[in-house]
């Protein structure tokens, strides 16, 4: 058993997906399974399976998003632990390297942690702003306003992902925002401050790219968050959550109502008086999930 699998989704990335391919198999650590999840490619994709036959496991199902791939790749994984690389993206050399060294020497009983990364648009690096900045600890309460988690920067316990049912695959986009939160209220992040990943932004394709009002996935993960987990939180992310939720919930109101979506803006006012009588299970809390997942 391989002590840690690999796992890269994709989708129409042919060319890119080879520079995220060969930054694994360039690895220095070997103790290694990588899994290809191929989510209905129309180009050339398949190729791989022949092009790395014997370096790789390539899986192809029909088109299903991000989040089914990445399932279905931890589905037909063996190892413990889990690391999730995109297909945009590439990895320094001694990256699986340095997370073995920190679970051997830090803390292997810290199920989640994540290296820090080099961001690269529109062929240029830049700088991510502070607030954007890797870090580690209890960092939920920021993770709430932002996705300070990335899926290639990370490597989490299978255990972990199996606990907290993997990636929500109705989510067509901030999935991994989606995953971040329901772990981090409950779990310490660890953090190695070393570039590890070179992360490419500014490409056409990108999910961030693709759709707009991004903003309301969010919404739907810290709702059902708090649907399902406002007993079990400590009162200070209760609160936390709480205030983020209708600080967002009303931004969505009031795009809706300049929309003239009178459905949803009602909805929205309606889960407001909801969070702060605490009913996080009626009927307009329910409709309001449903339609951010799914517009009418």
């Amino acid at each position: 058993m391989p002590f840690i699998s690999v796992i890269i989704p994709t989708r129409n990335r042919y060319e890119i997906l080879k520079r995220a391919i060969d930054s694994v198999l360039a690895q220095t650590c070997t103790d290694y399974e990588l899994i290809v999840v191929d989510d209905g490619s129309a180009d050339d994709t398949p190729l791989i399976e022949e092009e790395y036959r014997g370096k790789l496991k390539y899986i192809r199902q029909t088109h299903a998003g991000v989040s089914a791939a990445r399932n279905h790749g931890i589905k037909v994984s063996s190892s413990p632990w889990i690391a999730f690389l995109d297909s945009d993206d590439q990895w320094m050399p001694d990256k699986l390297m340095v997370h073995g060294e920190y679970l051997d020497r830090l803390n292997r009983e810290e199920r989640i942690h994540q290296v820090d990364e080099i961001w690269i648009r529109n062929g240029r690096r830049v700088n991510p702003g502070q607030r954007h900045e890797k870090r580690g600890g209890w960092i939920f309460p920021e993770s709430l306003h932002l996705c300070l988690v990335s899926p290639s920067a990370t490597i989490m316990q299978r255990a972990l992902l199996e606990e907290n049912g993997g990636f929500d695959e109705r989510l067509p986009a901030c999935e991994d925002y989606d995953l971040w939160i329901r772990i981090s209220w409950k779990e310490r992040i660890g953090y190695i401050p070393q570039y590890m990943v070179t992360r490419y932004g500014g490409h056409a394709d990108q999910l961030s790219a693709r759709y707009k009002g991004m903003d309301r996935f969010r919404v739907y993960s810290i709702c059902g968050l708090l649907r399902d987990h406002h007993d079990d939180m400590p009162v200070e992310y209760l609160s936390e959550s709480i205030q983020v939720a209708m600080k967002k919930l009303v931004i969505l109101q009031q795009g809706a109502e300049r929309r003239n979506n009178v459905y949803l803006a009602g909805t929205a006012r309606k889960v407001q008086k909801d969070i702060i009588a605490g009913n996080y299970n009626s009927t307009a809390y329910q409709d309001l999930l449903e339609e951010l997942i799914d517009p009418a």
